[in-house]
């Protein structure tokens, strides 16, 4: 099967994602021709998810990097959702510098609202990979680690949500279809990796 490379700098991108491991480390792991051990259990792991096929196609390029370690996969998901979050917040803030409106001021208004909660968005995914960077701990302080990193991205799809919400009283236009289906990718690989925290969560704060 042929695999999918990541549509933003995978090597800049997981550098700053996985601090324990040196770049030398990391560059080899990434050029390496993914095991089948490893793309077999990021398939597996993926099927927890409401976006199986997309989650794989998505993170299977990162396998030896993830190998069978179901923190890091959560971690290398959550770090995918950002970098198209902060793709989305920045392409929202240029279409709205841009675009002519004319009298329509809800389209106008809408786009706004939708940069400012992409904002929000990304806010929320940065303190999940902060947190997911510093588990550990007692079994106590894990399970509200993980709790914190669960209500953080799933405040970040609710404020994806919302943009698409703002432009219900929009009347259909190219800006309105253009913008709600990229928003669409978006809220898949937010709630993909939401998903494998959660799965993660369930296997280590479980009695």
């Amino acid at each position: 099967m042929k695999l999918h490379r990541p549509p933003s700098l995978p090597l800049l991108l997981l550098a700053t994602m996985l601090l324990h491991l040196s770049d030398t480390a990391f560059a080899t792991a990434a050029a390496t021709v993914p095991t089948a051990n490893n793309t077999d259990f990021i398939r597996t792991s993926c099927g927890t998810t409401l976006y199986p096929k997309l989650c794989y196609t998505s993170l299977s390029c990162y396998a030896n990097v993830v190998q069978q370690d179901p923190a890091l996969l959560a971690r290398v998901a959550i770090g995918v959702s950002l970098s198209k979050a902060r793709r989305m917040a920045n392409y929202v803030s240029n279409l709205s510098r841009q675009a002519d409106y004319g009298s329509d001021h809800r389209a106008a208004s809408a786009l706004h609202d939708c940069y400012s909660v992409f904002g929000d968005a990304v806010d929320g995914i940065t303190g999940s990979l902060q947190q997911m960077r510093h588990l550990g701990g007692s079994p106590e302080a894990l399970r509200f680690q993980l709790s914190n990193v669960q209500t953080y991205m799933s405040a970040a799809l609710t404020n994806e949500d919302t943009c698409t919400d703002g432009f219900d009283d929009v009347p259909d236009s190219p800006v309105k279809s253009d913008v709600s289906g990229r928003v669409v990718k978006v809220k898949k690989v937010t709630s993909n990796a939401l998903a494998l925290v959660n799965s993660y969560a369930a296997k280590v704060t479980t009695p």
